[in-house]
């Protein structure tokens, strides 16, 4: 009798593939970590999407470029470690930790103070044919506002 396929041996190919993914998405953030928004193009999709919430796409690389300079510009010294990664299939999940000092210019309606930032951030960005072509990104907004006002 023939075992059902979801208990048959993990598939070489497959597990190459997965391997292949969590490079890409390594890349991907050591790009962004150094602020190589540049290097962006290449790991990309053509069709690429991000989502900073969850329905509010931004359609392009320079979507998500233009929204993550904003937050970047804003700060001194950050930093956009990849703390951890699980993928299963065509899907990579990156926690990641973002940390820098308010000191440079508005953020939104935050005027600068210096304050440190340290939040951690979970995406989830799906792969396709070798490119990342979906990025969504969760963190908790109540906690960096409460940060950078904090007295």
């Amino acid at each position: 009798m023939a075992k059902p396929v979801c208990c048959d041996p993990p598939n070489e190919e497959f597990e190459m593939s997965i391997e292949a993914n969590k490079a890409l998405v390594r890349t991907f953030y050591e790009a962004i970590d150094r602020a190589d928004f540049a290097a962006l193009d290449d790991l990309c999709h053509k069709d690429f999407v991000f989502y900073s919430q969850v329905d509010t796409p931004k359609p392009g690389v320079m979507g998500f470029v233009n929204s993550e300079k904003a937050a970047f510009d804003a700060f001194e010294s950050v930093r956009f470690p990849l703390e951890q990664m699980v993928a299963e299939g065509d899907k990579v999940g990156a926690y990641l930790l973002f940390l820098g000092k308010n000191q440079i210019r508005n953020l939104g309606d935050l005027k600068p103070r210096g304050k440190d930032l340290r939040i951690s951030l979970f995406c989830l960005l799906t792969i396709k044919d070798g490119k990342i072509i979906e990025k969504r990104a969760h963190f908790d907004n109540a906690d960096a506002r409460a940060q950078l006002t904090a007295p």
